[in-house]
């Protein structure tokens, strides 16, 4: 292992956003319930979401509308898909998705984005090593959350929400946006390491045959995580350096 903490045949990383760069997947776990709670109050016998168990589970990760989806299905509810223009009050998936939105970018303007100390820190280690970089996230709003918490330098290549709708990629559980990362890189997935906290990222690492997954804990599922595929897990990423 090199002092990053990686194999010696790693010479890229990617990185998920919310949750290993930034303190934000607690925001998007607040936003999540307070949407899905409203919708679920006009629906007899349901229970609130959990932004713990519901939130790992079915949206963690995944673009908004897919998370709609898994979510709406865990509970037997069908709804239209609608459009992505759909008003945030509209009963469609994209509108559902399109309420989450308003009321995280609420939030994010409210409380301001914090970065995980330990992860500028090892981002700035390797880049110093020499290694290439990626943001892969499944976020529309990952360029301006990166701005916001003077980041956007660290990474040689943004594979986001709005990529992955101009490309068609399909969102995490699926590898493509990781795969897509270690393209734009100019490296094959097997040199690559993948940063992720949220189940579905251990997912799309393991299906994409990526050389290091490093799972980042931050709510106490470090036996998901490797269950998930992991090939180890931190609750920071600075414990990965320094190691020889």
């Amino acid at each position: 292992m090199t002092a990053l903490g990686l194999p010696d045949t790693i010479q890229a990383c990617l990185f998920d956003l919310d949750g290993v760069v930034t303190k934000t997947a607690v925001v998007h776990a607040a936003a999540w319930k307070e949407t899905f709670d409203d919708f679920l109050r006009g629906q007899e016998g349901q229970r609130p979401f959990d932004k713990v168990a519901d939130y790992d589970e079915y949206v963690d990760g995944r673009p908004r509308a897919d998370g709609v989806r898994a979510f709406l299905e865990s509970r037997n509810i069908h709804l239209p898909e609608g459009t992505p223009d759909d008003p945030p009050d509209a009963a469609t998936v994209h509108g559902l998705g399109n309420r989450k939105n308003e009321l995280l970018l609420e939030k994010i303007r409210t409380d301001g984005v914090e970065a995980y100390d330990g992860t500028l820190r090892y981002l700035e280690a390797v880049r110093a090593q020499g290694l290439r970089t990626a943001i892969v996230s499944s976020s529309a709003n990952c360029r301006d959350v990166l701005r916001s918490i003077g980041a956007e330098h660290f990474f040689d290549v943004r594979i986001d929400g709005v990529v992955a709708a101009e490309r068609h990629l399909p969102g995490k559980p699926h590898p493509d946006t990781f795969l897509a990362a270690a393209h734009d890189l100019g490296v094959e997935p097997a040199h690559a390491a993948v940063f992720e906290d949220a189940l579905a990222g251990m997912d799309a690492g393991r299906a994409g045959s990526f050389g290091y997954v490093v799972g980042v804990d931050r709510v106490g599922q470090t036996d998901a995580l490797y269950a998930h595929g992991a090939d180890t897990v931190v609750k920071d990423l600075a414990e990965l350096g320094g190691k020889e």
